[in-house]
């Protein structure tokens, strides 16, 4: 079983959909958003909004997804998890090609570092759809 206290930090990155209904929005249509996250301390790089008319993101999201995560930590993971079944071709192959194993995981194993950003993200869209 998965767990932060398993990591050291940035040892293991962990890519996911942070919202958990797409974020609407009144002219551009809706929105996932998929979030980078490390997995030790749970900290999150940063985000990146797909349409949800996409298969998954854009070849240029995902290096700069990366790329200022890689900015803040001055280097990269040894292993990405990402969730198994999600559309992740892309982030495999510029995961890989930076010489990231990733790692498909049921989802239920990353609730255990996602949850708390997924209730905080969920509580603020809802904050301001009110």
């Amino acid at each position: 079983m998965l767990h932060p206290k398993n990591f050291e930090v940035n040892e293991a990155w962990i890519a996911f959909r942070i919202n958990r209904a797409p974020i609407r929005t009144e002219s551009g249509g809706d929105f996932n958003c998929l979030a980078l996250m490390d997995a030790a301390s749970c900290f999150l790089f940063g985000s990146e909004l797909v349409p949800v008319t996409a298969k998954e993101p854009t070849k240029a999201q995902i290096r700069r997804l990366l790329k200022n995560a890689k900015n803040h930590k001055q280097q990269l993971p040894k292993t990405l998890f990402v969730a198994r079944g999600e559309a992740a071709d892309l982030l495999t192959t510029e995961a890989t090609r930076q010489k990231i194993d990733v790692v498909p995981v049921p989802e239920s194993e990353l609730l255990i570092f996602t949850r708390e950003a997924r209730d905080a993200f969920a509580e603020h869209f809802e904050e301001v759809r009110r």
